[in-house]
C-alpha cells in the first residue's frame, strides 16, 4: 500500500514537472512569435529592391486595413496583409486613407504605400 502511494506521487509529481515545462515551452515560443511580429511592426522591408514594379491598386472607400492588406498581400505588395494592417493602424494615417486607384511600387516600404493612400502623394484620388 505505501509503495503504490509512493510510486503515485511520484507519476503525479513527474506529471506535474511535465505540465510545468510545457506551460513554459508555450509561453516562450508566444513570446518569439510576439517579438518578431512587432518588430516586423516597425522595421519590415520592401518586398523588391529599387526600381521593383509598378502595380494598380484600387482603395474603396470604406475598405478595413485587414481588406486593404489582402488585396496588398495579393498583388505581392507587402508580405503580409494582418502586418500591413497593424502597421496601418498604429500610424498616423489610421482613417485617413482616400478612395481612389494608385500606382504603387514593390520597392515601397508599408510607411511609404500608407503615406502615399493618405494623400500625401501626387495620386489621383475620389473625395
Amino acid at each position: 500500500m505505501k509503495d503504490s502511494r509512493i510510486t503515485l506521487n511520484i507519476l503525479s509529481s513527474s506529471l506535474n514537472v511535465l505540465v510545468m515545462v510545457l506551460i513554459v515551452f508555450v509561453l516562450l515560443k508566444a513570446g518569439e512569435v510576439a517579438y518578431e511580429m512587432g518588430f516586423r511592426v516597425f522595421t519590415e522591408p520592401a518586398m523588391d529592391a529599387s526600381p521593383g514594379r509598378d502595380v494598380a491598386v484600387r482603395v474603396e472607400k470604406e475598405m478595413s486595413g485587414l481588406e486593404l492588406g489582402s488585396v496588398l498581400e495579393e498583388k505581392k505588395l507587402v508580405d503580409n496583409g494582418v502586418l500591413f494592417a497593424i502597421q496601418l493602424r498604429l500610424s498616423a494615417y489610421a482613417g485617413k486613407l482616400k478612395a481612389g486607384t494608385y500606382t504603387l511600387n514593390t520597392s515601397q516600404t508599408a510607411v511609404e504605400m500608407i503615406r502615399l493612400l493618405a494623400g500625401e502623394g501626387t495620386e489621383d484620388t475620389e473625395e
